[in-house]
C-alpha cells in the first residue's frame, strides 16, 4: 500500500502547511460534511473552503465532530468579492468564523482580485444583467485584511493573482501574502508565476489540480501510463506531480474511496515528472476557471503569458 502524504511546507509566517489538502469547491452542503470527516479520518490536516461555496457551516461542523485537536488542522477560507470594501472585510471574517465554529483561521485569502458592489447579493447585477463592479481597489482590500492578522487570522494571502497583480500589490503591502492559490495542472503549469512567487517567498497552492472532473488531462497517455505503472488512479499521479513541484494541492471529492486514494503518495521519479511537464510544453495553455467575461473584469491580464 502507498504511503500517505506527510510533506509540509513552511510559510513566510513560520506556519506549517500540509501539502495535500481537501478542496471543497462545488461540494454540496449535504455531501461535504461526510467528505471532511472522511478526509480527516484518512489523515488530511489541511481543509480549504470559501464563503461563496455555501458550505462553511457543514465544513465547520465536520471539523468539530472529527474530534481532532484544532491545533493539528490548517483551515483556509476566503473573502468574497462583495465584501472588498474596507468596512466590510472584518464583518465577512466574523461571518465565516461563525459559520465554521472556529476561533481563528490559519489562512484567509482574497478570493479574486475583483470587487463587486457591496451588499447582500453574492453576485450583484444591474437591470441589464451585468455584474455590478465596485471601484474599490484590491490593494485597499488587502490593506484591510492586514489589520485582521492576529488572534483571529494567523496568515493572509490571495487567490487568482497574476504576476502583474502581485507586483502591484507588493508595492503597497505591509505583509507579504503567505499564499497565492491559483489554478494549476499540466495544461496550465504557470511556471513563470511559480518562479515569481518563490522569489518573493509566496507559497503557491494549486486548485483544480485534475484539470476538472473527468477532464482530458486525466486521459493524457503519459498520465495513463504512469497510473498503470504505479497501479493507481490518474488523479493520484496528478496530485503527486503537484507536490513534486513544491506546491500544495487541493484535490476535491465527496467520494470516500477517492478521498482516501488521493491521500496516497505516488513515488514519481524525476523522469516521470519531466514527462508530465512535457504535457504543458506540447499543448496550449487552457483554464478551467475563467469568469472574466461574465464579470466584465480583466482578471488574468489579457495578453499576458500563461
Amino acid at each position: 500500500m502507498s504511503a500517505t502524504y506527510t510533506a509540509i511546507t513552511t510559510l513566510n509566517t513560520g506556519a506549517k502547511l500540509p501539502l495535500v489538502g481537501l478542496g471543497t469547491w462545488q461540494s454540496q452542503p449535504n455531501e461535504v460534511y461526510e467528505a471532511v470527516l472522511t478526509a480527516i479520518k484518512a489523515g488530511y490536516r489541511h481543509i480549504d473552503t470559501a464563503w461563496i461555496y455555501g458550505n462553511e457551516k457543514e465544513v465547520g461542523q465536520a471539523i468539530k465532530d472529527s474530534g481532532v485537536d484544532r491545533q493539528s488542522l490548517f483551515v483556509t477560507t476566503k473573502l468574497w468579492n462583495n465584501a472588498h470594501s474596507p468596512q466590510d472585510v472584518e464583518k465577512a471574517l466574523e461571518h465565516s468564523l461563525k459559520n465554521l465554529q472556529l476561533e481563528y483561521l490559519d489562512l484567509y485569502l482574497m478570493h479574486w482580485p475583483v470587487a463587486f458592489k457591496s451588499g447582500a447579493s453574492a453576485v450583484p447585477k444591474d437591470a441589464d444583467g451585468k455584474v455590478e463592479l465596485s471601484p474599490v481597489d484590491y490593494t485597499e482590500t488587502y490593506a484591510a485584511m492586514e489589520k485582521l492578522v492576529g488572534d483571529r487570522v494567523r496568515a493572509i494571502g490571495v487567490s487568482n493573482f497574476t504576476i502583474t497583480k502581485l507586483q502591484r500589490l507588493l508595492k503597497t503591502a505591509q505583509i507579504t501574502p503567505a499564499v497565492n492559490q491559483v489554478e494549476l495542472h499540466p495544461y496550465l503549469p504557470q511556471t513563470e508565476l511559480l518562479d515569481f512567487c518563490k522569489q518573493n517567498k509566496i507559497h503557491v497552492t494549486a486548485y483544480s489540480p485534475l484539470g476538472s472532473t473527468s477532464g482530458p488531462v486525466q486521459q493524457e497517455p503519459v498520465i495513463l501510463e504512469l497510473a498503470k505503472k504505479y497501479n493507481v488512479e490518474p488523479a493520484q499521479v496528478l496530485i503527486s506531480w503537484a507536490v513534486k513541484r513544491g506546491t500544495s494541492v487541493l484535490p476535491k471529492s465527496v467520494t470516500a474511496s477517492r478521498i482516501v486514494n488521493n491521500f496516497n503518495e505516488v513515488p514519481l521519479t524525476a523522469e516521470d515528472v519531466a514527462a508530465i511537464d512535457a504535457i504543458g510544453t506540447n499543448n496550449p495553455p487552457r483554464r478551467v476557471v475563467d469568469p472574466s467575461a461574465s464579470w466584465g473584469s480583466d482578471i488574468y491580464d489579457a495578453g499576458a503569458k500563461l
